[in-house]
């Protein structure tokens, strides 16, 4: 039997530079984050927000939609080159002048914990509070709202 040399030495080496760092957990998770921007759209929804509000509502969907395509696809992009170099230093944040580092979502809506048996412990009273789908604006369902 043949030992396969070259695909363990591959795996050993990926097991070393990624094994134990927090900072790769944080660059994969923010890449992860990043990548999934596209069916999130919470750039595109603040773009749309924020130029209705300081450039007025005949441009919100026009040049809002535009601005928030070009953040969307930057995010993507940088969600993607970050899974990719998630073992290799830097670890912090790149592209940060025209993006945040954290995804955005409109200043008028900020999502909470979906709603599951899980994160809510008076299911067993038979109703539970949170959101059904908080990516989504309006699918808000809670029953002890303050």
């Amino acid at each position: 039997m043949q030992f396969p040399f070259f695909p363990t030495l591959i795996v050993a080496a990926v097991s070393v530079l990624a094994v134990g760092c927090a900072k790769t957990e944080q660059k994969l998770g923010r890449g992860i984050s990043n990548l999934t921007e596209f069916t999130r759209m919470g750039e595109m929804r603040r773009s749309v927000e924020q130029t209705a509000l300081f450039e007025g509502p005949n441009k919100a969907y026009t040049t809002g939609i535009v601005k928030g395509f070009n953040k969307t696809m930057v995010r993507t992009g940088v969600g993607i080159y970050e899974i990719i170099t998630c073992p290799f230093p830097p670890y912090d944040p790149v592209f940060t002048n025209y993006i945040s580092p954290e995804p955005r979502q409109p200043d008028s809506f900020s999502p909470g914990m979906i709603a599951d048996s899980t994160l809510s412990p008076d299911t067993n009273l038979g109703f539970s509070g949170g959101e059904v789908f908080p990516m989504m604006p309006g699918s808000r369902f809670r029953i002890f709202e303050n």
